[in-house]
C-alpha cells in the first residue's frame, strides 16, 4: 500500500474513484469543519474511514504534515506509452499535448509540473522510469491532488519514446535556455507535440536535446539565465494552452463601435 497525506491529495484520490483507494484516515477531531466535509465525502462516495490520533497518522505519514487526513492507496499502474498515443485531444483542442519530464529528481518540482500540467489542459506525461522522483505521497501533496487525475506513462528509455512519439507525427520540443525560438514564437495549434524539460541545474541531456525537432527558450530580462523547472514549464504549458484555445473557440463578432462624441454634445 502506498500513503497519500494531506486534505487536498487524499481528497482528490477520493473524487478519482480509480479503484485504488482503500480506506482514508481522519484525526479524532470535532469542529475541524474541513475534516467533517471530507469525511461526508467519503461516505457519499463508499470510501471506508478510520479514526486515528494525530500521533498515529503522523507515524504512518512519517511526517506531521498531514492536516489530519491520510489514504491508504494501493500500488499505481502507470500507462504505457502506446495508451498515451491512442489518446484523443482534450474536449476544446484539435491537437494533443503532452509533457516529458527528462531528469526531474526533485519531488517538490514533480508534483508542481503535474498541478501545472492537470491545470493546463496537457494529454498526458511521459516519465522515465530511472533519473526520475517517484510519483510518491509528497508529490501527491506538492500537486494538490492532480497527481491522481493526470495521465502518467513510465517509460524505460526517453530517447526511444521520443522518436516513437515522432514517428506518431508529433513534434518534440524541447526547453533550453540557448534554444531558438522564443516560445511565444512557436505556432502550438497547428500540430501535436510533446514538451521536454530537463533536469534541474543542468537541463536536457544531450541525445535528448539531439532529439528534438526545436529546441524553445524562455527570455530572461534580469541577471539569471533561466528560471526554476517547474516554473519555465508552467510558463510554457500555459502558452500552449491559449494558443490551443484561441483556435477551438468560435470567433466572436467584433462589436460595433459607438458613435464618439465631441465637445459640448
Amino acid at each position: 500500500m502506498d500513503v497519500l497525506y494531506g486534505l487536498h491529495p487524499v481528497e482528490e484520490a477520493v473524487r478519482s474513484g480509480g479503484g485504488r483507494l482503500e480506506r482514508v484516515l481522519l484525526a479524532r477531531e470535532r469542529g475541524d469543519a474541513r475534516l467533517e466535509r471530507l469525511a461526508r465525502l467519503c461516505r457519499e462516495s463508499g470510501v471506508r474511514i478510520s479514526m486515528e490520533t494525530r500521533d498515529q497518522l503522523t507515524r504512518m505519514a512519517r511526517t506531521d504534515a498531514h492536516q489530519g487526513a491520510l489514504a491508504l492507496v494501493r500500488e499505481r499502474s502507470f500507462l504505457a506509452l502506446d495508451d498515451l498515443l491512442a489518446l484523443q485531444p482534450q474536449q476544446g483542442t484539435q491537437h494533443r499535448f503532452f509533457l516529458a519530464l527528462d531528469g526531474v529528481e526533485d519531488p517538490h518540482n514533480l508534483g508542481a509540473l503535474l498541478r501545472t500540467a492537470d491545470g493546463a489542459g496537457v494529454d498526458g506525461v511521459v516519465l522515465p522510469e530511472r533519473r526520475s522522483a517517484p510519483v510518491s505521497a509528497t508529490v501527491a501533496k506538492s500537486s494538490a491532488g492532480a497527481s491522481e487525475h493526470v495521465r502518467i506513462a513510465r517509460v524505460t528509455n526517453l530517447v526511444r519514446s521520443l522518436e516513437q512519439m515522432k514517428k506518431a507525427n508529433i513534434w518534440v520540443l524541447g526547453l533550453d535556455e540557448r534554444g531558438t525560438p522564443d516560445y511565444t514564437d512557436f505556432d502550438f495549434r497547428t500540430t501535436d507535440c510533446v514538451l521536454v524539460l530537463g533536469r534541474e541545474g543542468a537541463g536536457l541531456h544531450d541525445l535528448v536535446k539531439r532529439t528534438c525537432d526545436h529546441l524553445l527558450r524562455i527570455p530572461m530580462a534580469g541577471k539569471v539565465s533561466s528560471l526554476n523547472v517547474s516554473v519555465a514549464g508552467a510558463v510554457v504549458m500555459y502558452e500552449a494552452m491559449r494558443q490551443r484555445r484561441q483556435v477551438a473557440a468560435p470567433a466572436k463578432t467584433a462589436a460595433s463601435p459607438k458613435p464618439r462624441k465631441g465637445l459640448g454634445s
